[in-house]
């Protein structure tokens, strides 16, 4: 990799989110040598990525390049790499461009979408977890109504305007609000040959409410949000197959949809050496202790996602949220620094910021540890949450010049098709 030898400690981080940005920068000036690997050259800002598969945002708005991120921090090197697997007893890495050595490794890979086994809905559903999985749903979300202009079948031609979003937390509800504005203010200028009226939007979640680990308040006046946009929202309801135009669940209810989009479930990304059952816990996170350190290793550390703190607050670990993730890399980046200079370390604590939904235009709702509000002044507590932690001036500037023009002109400029992506379907005509 032409990493140089160093006097100092090896720290290599396996991950660019916002836990190994966090711990990255927390580093920096202390007399470390930090390696950061990642699969992709940008650190992503996932929580708008619904807006680049609705035509809100372009990627570029939400993501931004790691090296730049870092530029200048003394002993840090960037390598574009995926690791395939660890060897805790050499304590090195192998990865698709060599083998590398460390003194302490981070795990931050972060989550990907869990389908839970279920490989029919994997195939022909959607999942929104990266910038080309939302570039991918983006052009399928456009690609299906063009093809409904070309259908004389009125049945293939609904199931092609039908949208199925499965999970009901931020995610889905965020989704399914951004695709009922663009029903409402923008089909119809922009399909006027096409009964755009006719579209679904069906948000269905498995427990008894949405947005489950918010206040009951803020689950309640969501629904209400996304009831008053349109959206079909369905309760205690679990989809339990997909066949690319029939999904079906598991009450009387089904669906003919050629859009599926699984928001219902994450698991940790796992790498090889570091995946035995001992070490494992639910959702696939590796189980450590108060310090990040993965259990039966001193010198192996894992946070954000990837990490399960078992804690009397947290007895299932830390929401996989993005504040819990920058909070552990900074207590990490600490950390890290005191076992350099042979102090103690010092126990993570968690401060519970809060949370927050944005259903639409004017419409958010926010649960703070002392206050919780819905509304318009919650939406705009939401805008500036998100572009306060957006990487980058010149990304904060262009999200907030597009919601601006999103706002006063009611559209969405990036519906665009930059590349096809094609997914096989077959609606069945009704006898």
């Amino acid at each position: 990799m032409n990493i140089p030898q160093s006097s100092f400690p090896r720290i290599i981080i396996i991950g660019g989110g916002f836990g190994g940005i966090a711990l990255a920068k927390k580093l920096s000036g202390k007399d470390v040598q930090v390696l950061l690997l990642d699969k992709h050259n940008y650190h992503t800002f996932q929580p708008l990525l619904y807006q680049v598969s609705t035509g809100g945002l372009e990627p570029d708005s939400i993501a931004y390049p790691i090296r730049k991120v870092l530029q200048g921090y003394p002993n840090f090197y960037f390598r574009l790499a995926e690791v395939t697997q660890i060897d805790t007893e050499k304590r090195r890495l192998e990865t698709n461009i060599g083998g590398i050595a460390y003194d302490y490794l981070v795990v931050a890979t972060g989550s990907q979408t869990n389908f839970f086994g279920n490989q029919n809905i994997e195939s022909y559903g959607m999942a929104m977890k990266t910038v080309p999985q939302s570039l991918n749903l983006r052009s399928l979300i456009l690609e299906n109504f063009e093809q409904a202009l070309l259908t004389d079948d009125l049945h293939e031609r609904d199931a092609l305007m039908n949208f199925v979003i499965v999970g009901g937390g931020p995610t889905g509800v965020e989704l399914a609000g951004a695709l009922a504005e663009i029903k409402k203010g923008i089909l119809p200028k922009d399909y006027p040959d096409l009964d755009t009226r006719r579209a679904q939007i069906n948000l269905v979640q498995g427990s008894d409410r949405i947005l489950p680990a918010m206040s009951e308040v803020a689950s309640r006046k969501a629904e209400r949000f996304l009831e008053k946009l349109g959206v079909n929202v369905w309760k205690d309801v679990r989809v339990s197959d997909y066949d690319g135009k029939q999904v079906t669940t598991n009450t009387d209810t089904s669906f003919e949809a050629c859009t599926l989009v699984w928001a219902a479930g994450v698991k940790a990304v796992s790498i090889k050496g570091l995946d035995a059952e001992e070490l494992l816990s639910r959702g696939s996170r590796l189980k450590v202790n108060h310090f990040h350190q993965v259990e039966g290793f001193e010198e192996i550390f894992a946070i954000g996602d990837v990490a399960q703190m078992e804690t009397e607050e947290f007895p299932e670990g830390h929401p996989m949220m993005a504040q819990p993730a920058m909070q552990q890399g900074e207590s990490l980046g600490e950390n890290l620094a005191r076992l350099v200079e042979e102090k103690p370390m010092k126990p993570f604590k968690y401060k519970d910021k809060g949370s927050m939904a944005t259903v639409g235009r004017n419409k958010a709702v926010v649960d703070l540890k002392k206050f919780k509000f819905q509304g318009v002044f919650a939406w705009y507590v939401w805008m500036f949450v998100h572009l306060y932690f957006l990487i980058g001036f010149r990304n904060r500037v262009v999200v907030f010049i597009n919601w601006v023009y999103n706002y006063i002109k009611f559209d969405r400029e990036a519906r665009l098709i930059i590349r096809p992506f094609k997914k096989e379907y077959q609606v069945s005509k009704k006898t």
